[in-house]
């Protein structure tokens, strides 16, 4: 039976790849790429170059360009939806026609697969459709949230206090509802205002772009909005996450 393998590949620096991720890269017969465009071009090299420094040859590198998705629509869970589906269409058809009937295909995810990514969500809709069958397996990696705590000398948990994980567009519809709140996909400095928090963001981490920033929140918000509105604008994206902790 074909073989999937959904890696994570950490946040950004090669050395995130673990001993595992490293073995599963290795086993690997047909690398499945999904392009999200010229802007996005150095996500796409940081898998080749993993891929040329742990892959065994003879391997295949098999792409797929990512569908567009609508970023203005208020609908915004219902803009996801719609755009997972079109990508699952897109990562079926290269299970179905790259992957051969007893080889091992691979996607390599940033971070790790199980924090706010959406291969698995994909692979289960791939299967659920059954029009083409595979056996998969998930590699966890280095997450940017570890990466995150990691570069500011932070802990992520504190003894006896609850960590809550959630988005920019929830922190501005709810507000900070715990000590402790880390925050991903955050188009829109949503921590600003926020009291009695202090900050510790950061941008590209694990790569030679990385800022970091921490501070009260009163006192740093406008640095962060300042110097990621600057990098956006320079690199044309931006993958930035932050934890809040009540000061």
């Amino acid at each position: 039976m074909k073989r999937l393998l959904v890696v994570g590949i950490g946040a950004g620096d090669p050395d995130h790849l673990t001993l595992q991720a490293a073995k599963a890269i290795a086993a690997t017969d047909v690398f499945f790429v999904v392009d999200k465009g010229a802007v996005k071009q150095e996500l796409v090299q940081l898998r080749q170059d993993l891929i040329k420094e742990h892959g065994r040859p003879p391997y295949r590198v098999a792409e797929a360009r990512d569908p567009e998705r609508d970023r203005t629509t208020p609908a915004y869970a219902e803009a996801v939806e719609d755009w997972r589906s079109r990508r699952a269409l897109a990562c079926e058809a290269l299970i179905r026609d790259e992957l051969g009937a007893d080889e091992t295909g691979a996607f390599l995810v940033w971070g790790d697969p199980g924090v706010y990514d959406s291969t698995l969500a994909i692979v289960e809709e791939i299967l659920g459709r059954g029009n083409v069958a595979f056996d998969y397996e998930v590699i966890p990696g280095v997450s940017s949230v570890s990466a995150l705590t990691a570069r500011h000398r932070t802990s992520l948990t504190q003894v006896g206090r609850p960590v809550h994980l959630t988005t920019g567009r929830r922190l501005a519809e709810e507000g900070a509802t715990a000590d402790d709140v880390v925050v991903m996909l955050d188009a829109h400095c949503s921590f600003a205002g926020l009291s009695g928090y202090h900050i510790y963001w950061g941008a590209y981490l694990g790569t030679p772009d990385e800022i970091l920033v921490s501070g009260p929140v009163a006192e740093v918000a406008d640095r962060i909005k300042e110097v990621r509105a600057e990098a956006r604008a320079r690199k044309g994206w931006i993958m930035d996450t932050y934890l809040l902790r009540r000061s």
